[in-house]
């Protein structure tokens, strides 16, 4: 009895903070800012993943409360702990550019929370490492590449710009002209000024 009474009060816990985080996302939808953070602030302190990150979201941005970088890190760290992919990537940029610590040990833990958030399908972070590994101060293109082709077939047009300058440069890839123009073809398509500027070019 004492198992399933516990068992209830886990199921009871998991649906109020579900509630209470969608009661938060139509709060904020409608404009009820503070609302919304309340709602979220209640859910994301009974550990649901979900609440926590829209809590970072409030904090970062000054949606519902005053605007506290720290504080997001604060929650986005929480859910990133439980896996969520968003929250990975923002803590992530948080520790790249806010965060506690040696500067060795927040671009480790960075780097390492992009590469889940980039594996679980995060377009921004399968980006920002296609990027970060082109241009480190040891910079592996290949590795670079695979990540800008990733967040390109995700339909990221800004990526989609930078595989066709690997292919027009010969970075991670052997130089191919007609190649690099298919990708600046496609970039401009979806709206990207700087394929566009090349192309013209």
């Amino acid at each position: 009895l004492e198992e399933a009474a516990f068992q209830l009060q886990q199921i009871f816990r998991i649906d109020i903070s579900i509630a209470l985080n969608i009661l938060g996302i139509e709060s904020m939808r409608a404009g009820h800012c503070r609302v919304a953070f309340t709602c979220f602030k209640l859910a994301a302190d009974r550990g649901y993943s979900k609440a926590q990150f829209n809590v970072g979201l409030c904090y970062e941005h000054g949606r519902g409360t005053e605007k506290d970088l720290e504080k997001a890190g604060f929650y986005y760290c929480q859910a990133a702990s439980s896996c969520h992919p968003m929250a990975q990537y923002r803590y992530a940029r948080y520790l790249l550019q806010h965060g506690p610590g040696s500067p060795w040990d927040r671009h480790h833990k960075a780097v390492t929370l992009l590469e889940q958030a980039a594996v679980a399908g995060i377009t921004e972070a399968q980006a920002y490492l296609g990027v970060f590994y082109m241009r480190g101060l040891q910079p592996q293109e290949k590795r670079g590449l695979k990540y800008l082709q990733l967040a390109a077939s995700s339909g990221d047009a800004q990526s989609r710009f930078h595989v066709g300058v690997c292919y027009e440069q010969g970075l991670g890839v052997q130089q191919n002209l007609a190649e690099a123009l298919r990708h600046y073809q496609q970039s401009a398509a979806a709206g990207n000024r700087q394929a566009r500027e090349r192309l013209q070019a």
